[in-house]
């Protein structure tokens, strides 16, 4: 029996990536705001950690054709590359 209500695997993969991405950004927050190093450094753990997650869960997505990335055009890179260069001068 199917049941209309229940999330299908890309749908849920699609929200434990975005839950994923929110929480790396707050670890990072945290972290900017720690006032003693070893609290900091906890924070910078669990930060690592969650990137990891949020990049298995990515490259789980990824394989599947759910999150596709194709390759940049050569000329879209020239173009940053000459941007940025140039920004930096």
């Amino acid at each position: 029996m199917n049941n209309p209500i229940a999330m299908q695997d890309k749908e849920l993969m699609d929200d434990m990536l975005a839950a994923q991405k929110m929480a790396t950004a707050n670890y990072s927050l945290f972290a900017n705001e720690c006032a003693g190093k070893p609290l900091r450094d906890d924070m910078l753990s669990i930060l690592r950690e969650e990137h990891d997650i949020q990049a298995d869960l990515f490259y789980q997505m990824q394989s599947k054709g759910w999150y596709p990335t194709p390759p940049a055009e050569q000329q879209k890179i020239t173009e940053t590359k000459q941007k940025f260069s140039q920004a930096t001068m």
